[in-house]
């Protein structure tokens, strides 16, 4: 989908972006780390994976799948 590198550049960037469109409220945001995995099971991709400094073990790892497509009853989604 055209729109998974703008979003991959944008947490690229900024990965404490992501924490706070997640409502996730963690020490230091600004030293995660923000990249793609792929998880072999016949090749499932993430769109994003957001993950805690080394020296912080209990702080979460937050998997990012971007959805962008207009929907006029997005919050019934929700």
């Amino acid at each position: 989908m055209k729109t998974d590198s703008l979003f991959y550049r944008l947490f690229q960037t900024d990965p404490a972006l992501v924490l706070e469109l997640a409502g996730l409220v963690v020490p230091e945001p600004g030293r995660y780390r923000f990249g793609s995995q792929e998880i072999k099971q016949t090749a499932f991709r993430l769109d994003g994976v957001l993950e805690p400094p080394t020296d912080q073990r209990e702080a979460p790892v937050v998997f990012v799948e971007v959805q962008f497509q207009p929907r006029r009853v997005l919050p019934a989604l929700l």
